[in-house]
């Protein structure tokens, strides 16, 4: 696996620093599901979770729209998820899902928010629409990473489970 992160070097800029780290856990999640069937991404391998990497796949799709579109650059896009009214829909109302549509999405998604990003500085800030508090550019960036790197640990056990492929 190529890990650009270490490329880095010890000057490289904050902004780039996050930029690289999620653009990596990014790419981690479409490692978790490359070659993976259908019927597979939808599984839930792990008896004690409903997680599946078809569930994670979209659930990411949704954070980035929110978090990018919504938050940060106050447009009011569509809802991804629409053919149920429960708020974990991208989880588990899979039954009409495809992992190419999923990821096709999911990659419509990221490029939107590299798109919001590019005008911006990590300093600009916004008021997060739900809960009141002034957030920047920089706090979304280092969310998503937390965000990212939570669901890829699922990610790598479901794979794992899946087929004995382990994540890097």
């Amino acid at each position: 696996m190529d890990d650009s992160r270490w490329e880095l070097s010890a000057s490289t800029d904050e902004r780039a620093l996050l930029l690289g780290y999620l653009d990596f856990q990014r790419e981690a999640l479409v490692r978790n599901c490359a070659g993976v069937a259908d019927a597979d991404l939808r599984r839930h391998p792990v008896p004690s979770s409903q997680l599946t990497l078809l569930g994670l796949l979209r659930h990411l799709a949704a954070v980035e729209r929110w978090y990018f579109q919504v938050v940060l650059a106050d447009e009011n896009p569509p809802e991804l998820y629409t053919e149920t009214d429960d708020a974990e829909e991208e989880f588990v109302h899979l039954a009409t899902a495809t992992g190419p549509a999923a990821l096709a999405t999911w990659r419509e998604q990221v490029a939107h928010s590299r798109r919001i990003t590019t005008g911006l500085t990590l300093g600009d800030t916004v008021v997060h629409p739900v809960n009141g508090r002034t957030v920047s550019l920089r706090w979304v960036l280092l969310h998503l990473v937390d965000e990212y790197a939570r669901h890829n640990g699922h990610a790598d056990l479901i794979r794992e489970a899946i087929d004995g492929v382990r994540g890097e």
